[in-house]
């Protein structure tokens, strides 16, 4: 598997700039970040393992929302997210641009 990233100097770059544009280049195409992944081997997890953190996950989420229904958690705000009931959709044309 190559990867490449090609950066072309102009005319009146210096090279220091050229090389910040290549780094650039490279972090944003997420090769460091592979790079970094593979550079030691890691073992995947047995079946019986997967398994196990599943179990777990699945046992806390439950004890979680069972605390939240007792009312001794307070209820997670979610970002971004408004009920439906608190949710108004705007007519046709409000509040975009090209109507203004």
């Amino acid at each position: 598997m190559a990867i490449q990233a090609e950066v072309v100097k102009s005319g009146s770059e210096n090279p220091l700039a050229t090389i910040r544009k290549f780094s650039r280049r490279v972090q944003g195409a997420g090769l460091v970040k592979t790079m970094r992944a593979r550079r030691y081997f890691s073992r995947s997890a047995s079946k019986t393992v997967k398994k196990k953190r599943a179990l777990k996950m699945i046992k806390r989420r439950a004890d979680y929302k069972q605390l939240v229904k007792e009312g001794k958690l307070a209820e997670p705000v979610r970002r971004g997210y408004t009920p439906r009931e608190q949710q108004s959709r705007p007519t046709l044309g409000e509040g975009t641009p090209i109507a203004r």
